[in-house]
């Protein structure tokens, strides 16, 4: 709840403001959508006893979890102190997107790991999410002349400069996928054999 009324009151803040470009953009930044899914993801937990809740629920969890992950890694490592670019400026919802929600997604995950132990074949496909947003985010950026992070200015960096950083997140991403699905597992508790998602 804390996520969903963050955004919202963020979005409403930015109806007006210079730097805002309309709810598109907005809906558009990788930590936006990570938060829904994060939000939506943690709601449908408590919903769903542990016992009810199929390899698939854990998986897409587990996505979930990865990449509100990735937004606040990303966003402290890269993008802090950037926030009127990123249109969070605001002290609230900046701080709830980028360390509120991450946090207790991770914290969430790990208390509550899933039945089911995720597999190398889990993690990479975690990484499919990145990559289409990748590529919407160029489409659009194309059509639109807007790009939501610096990392992806095709205007600044050309097509070969986004590319070559967008194959080091690709790397950095594979690998993180990999730990964190190791980490779950390394963490679990032994009750004889988990079975592998």
């Amino acid at each position: 709840m804390l996520g969903v009324v963050a955004m919202t009151y963020q979005l409403a803040r930015l109806q007006g403001h210079p730097s805002f470009r309309g709810e598109g953009n907005f809906f558009s930044f990788f930590t936006i959508q990570s938060n829904i899914l994060a939000a939506t993801m943690l709601a449908l937990t408590a919903l769903v006893r542990r016992d009810e809740r199929s390899r698939a629920f854990e998986a897409v969890r587990g996505a979930a979890t990865f990449y509100i992950g990735i937004t606040g890694a990303v966003f402290a490592l890269l993008l802090s102190g950037l926030q009127e670019q990123l249109d969070t400026h605001n002290a609230f919802a900046n701080s709830v997107v980028h360390y509120v929600i991450p946090i207790a997604a991770v914290v969430d995950w790990f208390i509550d790991l899933p039945h089911f132990r995720p597999s190398l074949k889990i993690a990479a496909a975690w990484l499919t999410y990145p990559l289409l947003w990748f590529a919407y985010t160029l489409i659009r950026g194309s059509a639109e002349h807007w790009y939501p992070y610096p990392f992806v200015d095709v205007s600044e960096h050309g097509y070969g400069g986004v590319l070559a950083r967008a194959a080091v997140f690709l790397v950095v991403f594979g690998i993180a996928a990999i730990a964190f699905a190791r980490l779950s597992d390394a963490v679990r508790p032994r009750r004889g054999s988990p079975r592998t998602a």
